[in-house]
Order: structure tokens, then sequence, then C-alpha cells
């Protein structure tokens, strides 16, 4: 009986932090349903001119690297394959739906070194900046651990931005 109010107080704590957390998310996910977020693939696509498996850590308002958006099919990190292609970037994250980027709404790829909570070497993630369905400025950041591999979807993200806009 000594042990048991200690830990029944414990196990409301527990309770309650992870229902708030829960109310977060779905409020995050709720707010962020304006912004869209992909499109939908073309019925036909070319082969790859890169592709790689990355680790996707998040998707953020562009120039705010600790502003999640909770976007459909970029919402939760995880093991993801990118393949780039003339018409677009595609994404796939392990468990979500695949999201496709066209290149028309890419806006450039870029190097950084930090994006929400996770903090790498020097230029050791690659973000892809475009624009979402919803109109919204977007970063989206992978983290690619064959330099080779990030150096080559970089230069072809870079090949497909529209040349009216900034790399």
């Amino acid at each position: 009986m000594d042990k048991l109010l200690p830990t029944l107080g414990i196990l409301a704590v527990v309770v309650i932090v992870l229902a708030l957390a829960v109310v977060g998310w779905r409020r995050r996910v709720r707010r962020d349903s304006g912004a869209g977020g992909g499109y939908s693939t073309p019925g036909t696509l070319s082969a790859p001119t890169a592709e790689a498996e990355a680790l996707y850590v998040a998707t953020t308002k562009a120039g705010q690297h600790l502003e999640r958006l909770a976007l459909p099919g970029l919402a939760y990190r995880g093991k993801a394959t990118v393949a780039v292609r003339p018409e677009g970037v595609g994404i796939a994250v392990t468990g979500e739906s695949p999201v496709f980027i066209p290149a028309a709404v890419v806006t450039g790829a870029g190097l950084a070194s930090v994006a929400i909570d996770r903090a790498v070497e020097r230029d050791g993630l690659l973000r892809l900046g475009w624009t979402t369905s919803g109109g919204t400025a977007a970063d989206t950041y992978f983290r690619v651990v064959d330099p080779a591999g990030r150096a080559q979807v970089a230069a072809a993200i870079e090949q497909i931005v529209p040349n009216d806009k900034e790399v």
C-alpha cells in the first residue's frame, strides 16, 4: 500500500503528458491543413535522374528551420526514398503516403546543418525548397548518409528548378 499511491501519481502524470502531446499534435495538424501538401503524381513519369535512400527529417516553413509543418505524407520522421525526375521530386517515407513535388514549384536545393531537433555535421542535411499545394513556402530536410548521393540528389534538384527561380 505504501507504493500504490506514488505509483498511481506517476502513472497519472504520464497519462496527462501523453494526452497533452496528442492534443498538441492534433492542433498542429489542424493548423497546417490550410498549407495543403504535395501534389498528385502525373500519370507517366520519366526514369529518375537521381535517387537515394535517406532519413526524412522534417518539413518546415521556408527559412524557419524550427517551425515544423505537419503535411500529409510528410508528418513523421522516417526512412525515405527520394527520387528526382525531370517532372519533379518524389518522396516516399516508410508508413506514409508518397508525396510528389512538381518541378514548377521547386524553389531550390541546398545543404544545411540543423532542422527542428536534428543537428548534424556541417552540410549533413539536404534541403529541398518548394511551395505546397496551399501556397506555403516550405523546406524539406533529408539526411542522406552517403555524401556522393547527397551531392548527386542536390545537383539533380538544381537541374529541375525553373529558370525564373533562384537556387
